[in-house]
């Protein structure tokens, strides 16, 4: 097998490598990267510069597979790298936060063996949340700015400002994981290849199971049977009362808690204890994590009329929780280290916190459209099977489209990464057997969510 280098230092291009399970060697090099492009594009400039990187490296290795890459952030005309101080940090992501930014790295990989050189580029728009100067100065507190192009960290706790992604997440955190390895099979590089799909093998088919899925009706392969998931979920949890706050108002909590349980009564999963707390948030939010653990947002209590509503809620994040949408979505994230962590049963508390950020991070990104859609369909099943009207599940989507209608400028963040309001709408209707108007078939997509 050739042995790969990366010529670069990136802490996280390293943590991404290694999570993927690929082993490399890190050789950096000293070259001047270009900020001013000229008569250059964004993307020929980043290609410039990961090339640059590749060949400096690539002249110290006889036989081997050597990587560049570079990566910027664009708003506007202008181009932002690493901040030199905590005061350009501050300024440079109190920017960032009030535009939409691109984000473009490019790639160059070299098989110094037989001289072929590709180079590409990747291209991913950025949308984040306006950001108080508070809440700036908190995550500075907590995070080092001066690593991070842009200021802020999409793979840790910088993703709880990101409202929504036009393309490759990997490439905001600084290497395309796609796009690298179609450029390896052009490369024809078998054995790495053969290399990946081992090392994922060994460490998630350990662990394999096989369970019917009492909602899709058919037998589907876990890489982790309930216990560890149960586990999995508990590590999580922990780190999510670490970083967030749990309300103190025990009136809010038992509401929240008495209707959990009523809700987890008529669910078709009951191998598991379901959690529900109620976090301390004025966001208008609501998740859920992999063992039966939900998560609400004070802010979005405040919005709701009538304890129906709130079961509709509860019943879409158990919805996830039965249908086991959060493991299948980091099972797919090829975050393999990060999952065997996290399923482990006594992991050091350095590797927990690391893994469970990564897996906030993914979790809060969004599920499928397929998911979310199938969420609210059991989440309206639900309902009905517990004795809450499940009506109250079309009034609160209509709720949350109309002030997202008049407050575009700050939209709310729950269901942020679902479909559209009227396609929810739709399903929820079609759950309870009622009637479709005319807004629900035009907006009929063309991908069934069953």
């Amino acid at each position: 097998m050739q042995t790969i280098y990366l010529a670069s230092e990136s802490k996280a291009r390293k943590e991404l490598l290694k999570r993927v399970g690929l082993k490399f060697k890190v050789l950096p090099v000293k070259v001047r990267e270009l900020r001013s492009r000229g008569n250059l594009s964004y993307a020929e400039l980043v290609k410039r510069n990961a090339l640059n990187k590749a060949k400096a490296a690539a002249i110290k290795v006889k036989n081997g597979i050597v990587i560049g890459a570079d990566t910027i952030t664009v708003e506007g005309k202008e181009i932002f790298g690493k901040p030199k101080n905590l005061k350009q940090a501050r300024a440079m992501l109190k920017r960032l936060s009030a535009a939409p930014q691109d984000v473009y790295t490019g790639l160059a990989v070299i098989d110094t063996e037989k001289s072929r050189v590709l180079v590409a580029a990747e291209k991913t728009r950025v949308y984040m949340h306006r950001l108080s100067d508070k809440e700036i100065s908190a995550y500075f507190s907590r995070v080092s700015p001066l690593d991070k192009a842009g200021s802020f960290d999409i793979q840790g706790r910088g993703a709880f400002f990101i409202r929504r992604l036009e393309g490759c997440f990997y490439n905001v955190v600084g290497l395309p994981l796609a796009r690298f390895y179609r450029m390896l099979k052009l490369l024809d590089v078998k054995l790495f290849v053969l290399f990946f799909l081992l090392t994922a093998a060994g460490i998630l088919l350990g662990g394999c199971s096989s369970e019917y899925n009492v909602v899709t009706g058919q037998e589907e392969q876990y890489y982790y049977s309930t216990e560890r998931e149960v586990q999995m979920g508990r590590n999580v949890s922990k780190q999510v009362v670490e970083q967030l706050k749990i309300a103190q108002d025990p009136l809010m909590t038992k509401r929240v808690k008495d209707i959990g349980k009523k809700i987890v009564a008529v669910c078709d999963r009951k191998d598991i204890e379901y959690e529900f707390d109620v976090i301390e948030d004025p966001e208008v939010n609501a998740f859920s994590l992999p063992g039966g653990y939900v998560y609400i947002n004070s802010g979005l209590i405040e919005k709701i009329d009538s304890d129906d509503e709130l079961a509709g809620v509860i019943g879409h994040e158990v919805g996830h929780i039965v249908a086991r949408h959060s493991i299948k979505r980091l099972q797919g994230s090829q975050l393999y280290t990060l999952l065997m962590v996290l399923a482990s049963q006594a992991p050091s508390s350095g590797e927990v916190a690391t893994a469970a950020d990564a897996a906030i991070t993914q979790l809060m990104l969004g599920y499928s459209r397929e998911d979310e859609l199938l969420a609210d369909q059991l989440g309206a099943r639900y309902l009905k099977k517990s004795g809450y009207n499940p009506q109250a599940m079309v009034t609160f989507l209509e709720k949350l489209q109309k002030i997202g209608k008049k407050r575009p400028l700050q939209p709310i963040n729950y269901y942020k990464t679902h479909p559209y309001v009227p396609d929810r709408i739709r399903v929820v209707r079609e759950e309870l057997g009622q009637h479709m108007g005319f807004n629900d078939y035009i907006n009929i997509q063309d991908v069934p969510h069953r």
